[in-house]
């Protein structure tokens, strides 16, 4: 007998966390997110996102056994989409039998109806500013920092449910261990009168991180999905990044001293999760210590770039994120990072994915967002 109820309490909330690892225990391309860090994440206490959204959870059971989940959420930051109050669906993980993702589905729709939704877009968990997109390519190999891994079935299950696709986002890969193309380098160093690209300044790391965030919502207003940062937020987010972040793996781009273009390279701490089973303990602390400080990360994800939008469409606007992307070679290879994750970016931004394309990245993964008309 299949259920779907709402997740209350600690003891659901655990099971919700836990689930997804469960269901792709086969999986050698899964990585355990640390499960103290998903219940901050779903916690009001200590998720700025719920100060202006409504959060549901459900899980769905058969026989007492949890075996799918789901999430529906209202930003009221969101626009809306053709007119009509928009929600959105995420946190989706379940088994491979069609009545359970219909199930879950039917639910998290009649909440968002009887709150007015009318177009429902996912999943998103929580924002599209967090994780985003559902897997549909790039199964075989596993996932960088912040970025989902899901299983196969879980796309044709949301078509058969009436979800068409709405936007695409890609992800590529750079090999970055014997460097970057010279002809290329030349190219993205050639003079710019009154640009200076410079590290992160830690002693104002505050300030820095408000910069980026500034640049961040000006250079993807009005892109496609595009919700700005809040200052809840942007505090959550420095805060989030601090232990990882290397200065010198950060670059700001100031044109007569203006900030103008950024980007924020993290090491891909998935490496370091892998094996631990979302534990720190007994033992998965010192373990997590060890691959972070001793043996130290071989991949890296860019999740952050961004240039102003009144120089965008520059030459400088053009060749920015190639320099960007050469400003961070040399510290890099310094830390033995062999290659780079640059994701995600919108499938239509096709003047960076040329760029990126230029310099040797591959597409290794596409994850798509929905998109239903609520009857």
């Amino acid at each position: 007998m299949l259920s779907v109820t709402p997740v209350e309490g600690r003891r659901q909330i655990e099971a919700f966390i836990r689930l997804p690892g469960r269901l792709s225990a086969a999986d050698p391309n899964w990585v355990e997110p640390l499960w103290l860090e998903r219940r901050r994440f779903l916690s009001p206490r200590t998720n700025p996102f719920y100060e202006h959204a409504e959060v549901a959870l459900w899980l769905a059971r058969r026989g007492g056994r949890a075996v799918g989940r789901i999430s529906a959420q209202i930003d009221r930051l969101a626009p809306e989409i053709d007119g009509l109050k928009a929600g959105s669906f995420g946190m989706l993980a379940a088994e491979d039998r069609p009545e359970t993702l219909a199930a879950l589905f039917a639910t998290a729709q009649d909440w968002l109806r009887e709150r007015g939704v009318a177009v429902v877009r996912g999943p998103f968990d929580l924002s599209i500013n967090q994780t985003s997109g559902l897997l549909v390519e790039g199964f075989d190999t596993p996932p960088s920092l912040m970025m989902g891994h899901d299983q196969p079935w879980l796309g044709p299950g949301v078509e058969r449910l009436g979800y068409a696709k709405a936007q695409d986002l890609v992800a590529y890969r750079m090999d970055c261990s014997r460097g970057l193309p010279e002809r290329l380098r030349r190219m993205s160093e050639r003079a710019s009168e009154g640009l200076v690209l410079r590290s992160l300044d830690m002693r104002r790391y505050r300030e820095e991180i408000s910069t980026i965030t500034s640049i961040f919502n000006d250079a993807w207003a009005g892109n496609w999905g595009f919700i700005p940062l809040t200052e809840a937020e942007i505090d959550a987010m420095a805060d989030e990044m601090k232990p990882i972040l290397d200065p010198e793996l950060v670059k700001i781009a100031e044109l007569h001293g203006e900030p103008v273009a950024f980007i924020v390279l993290l090491p891909n701490i998935n490496e370091a999760l892998a094996g631990l089973g979302g534990r720190l303990l007994p033992f998965g602390w010192a373990k997590l210590l060890w691959r972070l400080k001793v043996t130290g990360m071989r991949t890296a994800r860019v999740p952050l770039m961004g240039v102003r939008r009144a120089h965008s469409q520059s030459l400088l606007g053009k060749i920015l994120p190639m320099k960007l992307i050469y400003a961070l070679q040399t510290r890099a290879l310094a830390r033995d990072i062999r290659e780079l994750e640059l994701s995600w970016l919108l499938e239509d931004n096709r003047p960076v994915r040329r760029v990126i394309e230029m310099l040797g990245g591959r597409l290794v993964k596409t994850y798509r967002i929905y998109q239903k008309r609520l009857a």
